[in-house]
């Protein structure tokens, strides 16, 4: 696997962490966006953050992660679910220079939503934005919701995002009062490099080689966006035929834009009518 998330526990400390790695499914989520390299970076060091995020929910579900603003970057969305299905997407202006995270999105608010199929509804938690970094920004909301000591070390580049999550345990101090400010200076020397170029075990050895690491069979990550003609199909015919022959009137086609997943669907007359033929007629 080149995509994956595996936990690992530090056994004698009560502290868990995992380690999420993305190539092959991040080129495919950038493929024919052509992001500014800031903005690659930013999205990729969230896009990791919500695999880690989602992947340590209580119960299963779909955790969307949401960050706007009125600067260069306006949105930054990433969707993953429960069996790791990721995918996001960016919105910026065309030119974006390498600048600092408060500076690239302006006033704005961290929205995290969580649909699990126990609730009647999602819920949604919004925050405004707080951190120099998206480390930053998501290690508050963490101390916000959890109320457990956590960090997060980050890194990405056009062909990879990597992240690593680790979180104190209730019952660490009992087990070595200065265990967790052990790791968390041993987890501060990893640098950009390692992140992205080691592999999840030889990294673990590398930062933590005296501590004993309990570690979990990796995860699969895969890319969440597919082709659904018949979706796009449905959504048109719940407009209804004289709405969508308006669109038709007027533009010659219909357009529809899947931003998250950068796909277009185009329909002329004909293909919108094999849409609405395909309509059981109402039998009264």
């Amino acid at each position: 696997m080149n995509s994956y998330l595996q936990r690992f526990l530090l056994e004698d400390l009560d502290i868990r962490g995992a380690i999420v790695r993305i190539d092959s499914v991040w080129q495919k989520m950038l493929a024919g966006r052509n992001y500014p390299s800031p903005v690659v970076q930013i999205l990729g060091e969230i896009t990791a953050t919500t695999l880690l995020l989602g992947s340590n929910l209580k119960q299963p579900g779909r955790l969307t992660v949401q960050l706007s603003g009125d600067g260069p970057i306006s949105m930054l969305v990433i969707d993953c679910n429960e069996s790791l299905h990721i995918r996001g997407m960016a919105k910026c202006i065309p030119v974006v220079e390498q600048k600092s995270l408060p500076e690239l999105l302006g006033n704005g608010q961290l929205v995290l939503s969580l649909d699990m199929d126990a609730m009647r509804e999602a819920y949604q938690s919004i925050m405004p934005l707080e951190g120099n970094s998206v480390t930053e920004i998501f290690e508050h909301y963490l101390k916000q919701s959890e109320q457990l000591n956590s960090r997060l070390f980050l890194a990405a580049s056009a062909e990879a995002a990597v992240g690593v999550f680790l979180q104190k345990l209730p019952t660490a101090d009992q087990r070595d009062i200065d265990g967790w400010s052990r790791i968390e200076t041993l987890a501060a020397t990893v640098n950009d490099h390692e992140l992205l170029t080691l592999q999840s075990e030889t990294l673990l050895m590398r930062l933590f080689n005296e501590e004993t690491v309990r570690i979990f069979e990796p995860q699969p990550i895969n890319y969440g966006c597919h082709e659904d003609r018949e979706k796009i199909h449905d959504m048109l015919r719940s407009l209804g035929r004289e709405e969508v022959d308006s669109i038709l009137q007027e533009f010659g086609e219909v357009v529809i834009n899947d931003d998250i997943c950068n796909q277009e669907y185009r329909f002329d007359a004909l293909a919108v009518d094999a849409i609405f033929s395909k309509i059981s007629p109402t039998i009264h």
